[in-house]
C-alpha cells in the first residue's frame, strides 16, 4: 500500500471521529449547554479530513504512487466525508435551534449519489465500459455542498442555511441530469 493510499485511509478513519464530535456537540446544544470547543474540534477534524484529499492526490502524482487501489478508494473517502457531513448536520442543530441543513437537502444529495451508483450498475450489467467524465456541474455541486456545510459549521453569517442549500440543491440536481445524460450516451454506445 502506497503512502498516498494510507493518507486516504486516514481520511476514512476521520469520518466517524467527525460524526461523533458533531453529534456530541449537537447534544450539548439540545440540552442548551453548547460546548463551543466541541464544535471547533468537529470543524478541525472535518477540515483536516477534507484537506487530505488534495494531499493524497499530490503525493500520488509527485512520488509516482498512483495505484488502482488509490483510484478506487479516493472517491469513496470523498463521498464518505461529504455525505457524513451533510447527513449529520441535517440531523443535529449546530448552535441555535433550527441552525442545521434541511432534511430535504440531505435527501437530494443522497438521491443523486444513489442515481449515479445505480446508473453505473446498469452500465456494468449491459457490459459497457464505465468511463464517466467529470462534468463542470459535478465540480460546482461539490463546492456548493461544501460551502453549505461550512455555512452551518462556521456560523459566520446569521442568514439561514437554507440559502446556500438552495444554491447547492440546484447544482446537485443539474449535475444529476448531466450524469444521467452521460450514462444514457454510454448505454447507447456513443
Amino acid at each position: 500500500m502506497t503512502f498516498a493510499s494510507k493518507i486516504t485511509i486516514a481520511r476514512i478513519c476521520l469520518v466517524p471521529v467527525f460524526a461523533a464530535l458533531a453529534f456530541s456537540y449537537g447534544h450539548t446544544v439540545a440540552i442548551q449547554q453548547p460546548l463551543e470547543a466541541m464544535r471547533w474540534w468537529a470543524l478541525g477534524v472535518f477540515i483536516t479530513a477534507a484537506s487530505t484529499d488534495g494531499i493524497d492526490g499530490w503525493v500520488a502524482r509527485r512520488f509516482n504512487q498512483c495505484s488502482a487501489f488509490g483510484a478506487y478508494i479516493d472517491p469513496i473517502a470523498d463521498k464518505a466525508l461529504l455525505l457524513t457531513g451533510i447527513i449529520t448536520l441535517s440531523l443535529v442543530d449546530w448552535g441555535t435551534p433550527g441552525w442545521h441543513l434541511p432534511l430535504w437537502f440531505a435527501a437530494i444529495v443522497v438521491l443523486r449519489d444513489c442515481i449515479i451508483l445505480g446508473g453505473i450498475k446498469i452500465l456494468y450489467c449491459h457490459h459497457r465500459e464505465v468511463k464517466i467524465l467529470p462534468h463542470w456541474t459535478g465540480k460546482v455541486c461539490t463546492v456548493t455542498q461544501m460551502f453549505a456545510l461550512g455555512w452551518v459549521m462556521l456560523k459566520v453569517v446569521p442568514l439561514s442555511p437554507i440559502y446556500p442549500c438552495v444554491v447547492a440543491a440546484v447544482f446537485t440536481l443539474w449535475s444529476s441530469i448531466a450524469y444521467i445524460r452521460q450514462g444514457q450516451a454510454i448505454l447507447r454506445g456513443h
